[in-house]
């Protein structure tokens, strides 16, 4: 058996055939391997696929043992995080950290609906709470708008959200920066990466404007599907963290 598939790069590859039986995780140096017929599975940049804790291994190796006749990276989030972690985060640790300062500096959680009073209402009771939550528990001030005209945030907010994401393990920074754009928001990842929401119920919280339309006018097929699949996403998002306390 070759690891050569291993290799491809996920990103530009569709799917690629099935090539083993039997996946596993094993103790490897620097932590815990994805074996792939008794072998380490490598990512795109030929890195040992070892993740730090046997929890995180194992969803990712539960990916990979849950493919058919083809290995479809789209369908694997975890073994997709788990190759950034490995090949871009260790060059990459303060432009990542970065990343997560900058969705601070427009996050969802800060702009609130002017009209209709319903939404308003919806989210000053869902949203305050984790802004005053990012407040006392990590020193986050955000300002609050009303609208969607761009308001800046505090510099030493947003330092202290780079601080605290560059304070992160690659394997924990990487699911951050992962989270961010999925939510919308810094404080929401920081939220989940934290144990102060799960991955479910920040994804909710960042879809309240949606959720307020589709209650209004109805679900919209397309719409499902694509929400269900960010879904999946924001799930294990969640479980990748769990993994790693």
């Amino acid at each position: 058996m070759t690891d050569a598939p291993t290799q491809v790069r996920a990103q530009s590859v569709q799917h690629i055939g099935r090539f083993y039986k039997a996946v596993d995780v094993a103790p490897a140096a620097g932590g815990w391997a994805v074996q792939l017929d008794g072998r380490t599975a490598r990512t795109p940049d030929r890195a040992a696929l070892v993740l730090p804790t046997p929890s995180l291994a194992r969803l990712v190796a539960d990916e990979w043992a849950a493919q058919g006749k083809h290995i479809v990276f789209a369908t694997m989030p975890a073994t997709r995080l788990a190759f950034t972690a490995l090949d871009r985060a260790p060059g990459a640790h303060e432009a990542l950290a970065e990343e997560v300062a900058r969705y601070a500096g427009s996050d969802l959680l800060c702009y609130f609906a002017e009209a209709p009073r319903s939404l308003l209402d919806r989210q000053t009771a869902a949203w305050s709470p984790v802004l005053d939550w990012a407040e006392s528990e990590l020193g986050l001030r955000f300002q609050r708008a009303a609208g969607i005209v761009h308001r800046p945030q505090p510099p030493e907010t947003l330092a202290r959200v780079r601080d605290l994401a560059a304070a992160l393990d690659p394997f924990a920074l990487t699911a951050l920066a992962y989270a961010a754009p999925l939510f919308g928001s810094a404080v929401l990842s920081l939220a989940v990466e934290g144990g102060r929401l799960s991955g479910a119920e920040a994804f909710t919280l960042s879809r309240l404007d949606e959720i307020h339309q589709e209650e209004a006018w109805g679900v919209d097929a397309e719409a499902a599907e694509r929400t269900a699949a960010l879904q999946i996403e924001a799930e294990t998002v969640d479980r990748w963290f769990a993994a790693l306390r």
